[in-house]
């Protein structure tokens, strides 16, 4: 009871609360990009499981969250494992997903991918909450399950809106290769080269945009042609 009488606990909590609805944007995004081609009631499976567990994951990253931006080399693996990703992401709405195995296994492969993109999108933006969390487990774990609700009705809106305007797949896959751009050039041993929010940095996002926009559409134009009969 002393804890929730508690001023500053409040004070904490909206600031997390607050920082996670800002930063679900790009989250809810890839929610909806790898779930897009399920069906409907895999798609409701695969946004609870997949956002459930990212937040699981995401409060033991918060944790070690200022030790591990000290590693080098690691948002640079990452943000390249975010390209690749964004280039999946754009091509597998148009995989023909027939049987029980074979759904079991989209459903599976939606959530991993949901895991593995929020665990890399988030090794920045996890200081931002531990320091609003300023060390209290409690205050941290309840104000990131709060945000389960909002990136899970913001992942299903997002469907909604892709089924009916296809473009927005093709910005969200952009979004994806934006982040991953962004966190290339925020990794120790580059940042030095490439100082935040510079040209470079900048011109380091859109580059990723670029790249996972067009070699994605460079593949769904090979399937296409492979699939068409001579």
């Amino acid at each position: 009871m002393e804890l929730l009488s508690n001023q500053a606990f409040w004070i904490g909590l909206a600031q997390i609360i607050w920082i996670n609805i800002i930063l679900s944007g790009d989250n809810a995004v890839v929610i909806a990009l790898a779930a897009r081609s399920l069906e409907p009631r895999q798609q409701k499976q695969a946004i609870f499981w997949g956002t459930a567990a990212a937040v699981v994951l995401r409060v033991a990253l918060t944790i070690v969250a200022v030790k591990l931006m000290q590693l080098p080399w690691l948002q640079l693996a990452g943000g390249v494992l975010l390209l690749w990703i964004g280039v999946q992401l754009l091509n597998d709405g148009d995989e023909d997903e027939n049987g029980d195995e074979k759904s079991h296994s989209g459903l599976m492969a939606a959530i991993r991918t949901i895991l593995v993109a929020d665990l890399v999108m988030s090794l920045d933006n996890v200081i931002g909450v531990a320091a609003a969390a300023n060390g209290n487990m409690a205050l941290l774990v309840l104000g990131l399950a709060i945000a389960i609700p909002i990136v899970i009705f913001g992942s299903t809106l997002m469907i909604k809106i892709m089924t009916r305007y296809p473009v927005i797949v093709t910005l969200g896959a952009a979004l994806i290769g934006w982040v991953g751009g962004e966190t290339i050039v925020s990794d120790k041993m580059v940042e030095p080269i490439v100082p935040h929010h510079s040209f470079g940095f900048y011109a380091a996002a859109v580059l990723g945009a670029v790249l996972v926009v067009a070699t994605g559409k460079y593949l769904q134009g090979r399937k296409a042609s492979s699939a068409t009969p001579a």
